[in-house]
């Protein structure tokens, strides 16, 4: 069995920043999460036509903003003006998109990780895998510990060639063959699998690759009991009201 990177980052990770109790993949739901105890965020983040890189999980801007449309079809400009709150209650109603750098600035005020999901529109993979590893390696120098994931290979070779040195991670749906081909060709550090794919078999098959072990998106204390006795090392969930870290 290989020996495993080291690992910074706490084993329980909030989901868009607080899963399901605030707006998804903004500044309120970091806030939120980090309230809860929360000292690493999993978020997803993506570019705006013109380059600016910032958090949002659909290609789409209806479900979590006022918008309409392809959010690559925008400028930052743009989608800075949207409110990203008000879908989920009135509370939250004006919420803006945050910049990568935002998140970046709150995970270094409050000592937090990051996990970062590249989440590329279709066609749009290697320029954000190269333009948010090239902005993260800009602002190193006092970051806390950040993890690079997606499930888009293209997007992480862009990133692995843009930045060498940060950590890189393979999100996976199931353990389909080439597996651990790709994880090692991607130079990865650690595999974030769906939970269900984790089994006795595939939590010591990654171990033995001397590779660190995440699940996403872990919500069921039966689930959590049994990935933390496989001796997974991460656990994102959205009940940060519920899983205390």
């Amino acid at each position: 069995m290989s020996a495993p990177p080291s690992w910074p980052y706490p084993r329980w990770i909030a989901h868009r920043g607080a899963g399901r109790l605030a707006p998804e993949n903004t500044l309120a739901a970091f806030k939120l999460g980090h309230a809860w105890g929360y000292r690493m965020f999993e978020c997803d983040v993506r570019l705006s036509a013109d380059g600016q890189a910032f958090l949002l999980h659909d290609d789409t801007l209806e479900r979590t903003t006022d918008g309409e449309g392809d959010a690559l079809a925008r400028n930052w400009a743009e989608l800075a003006g949207l409110d990203a709150g008000g879908w989920h209650s009135p509370r939250y109603a004006g919420a803006r998109l945050p910049t990568l750098d935002e998140v970046l600035d709150f995970c270094v005020r409050h000592d937090c990780a990051l996990n970062l999901e590249l989440k590329p529109a279709p066609g749009d993979a290697r320029r954000t895998g190269d333009t948010v590893a090239a902005r993260i390696v800009r602002r190193m120098g006092g970051l806390p510990p950040l993890l690079l994931s997606s499930f888009d290979v293209e997007a992480l070779e862009a990133a692995a060639e843009a930045a060498p040195a940060l950590p890189r991670a393979l999100l996976l749906e199931c353990f389909a063959a080439g597996w651990l081909e790709t994880v090692r060709r991607l130079g990865c550090v650690a595999v974030v699998g769906e939970q269900s794919a984790w089994t006795p078999d595939t939590a010591v098959a990654v171990a033995s690759a001397g590779l660190r072990r995440l699940a996403y998106t872990v919500n069921d204390d039966a689930q959590a009991a049994r990935l933390l006795a496989l001796g997974l090392d991460g656990l994102i969930t959205d009940r940060v009201d519920h899983f205390r870290p």
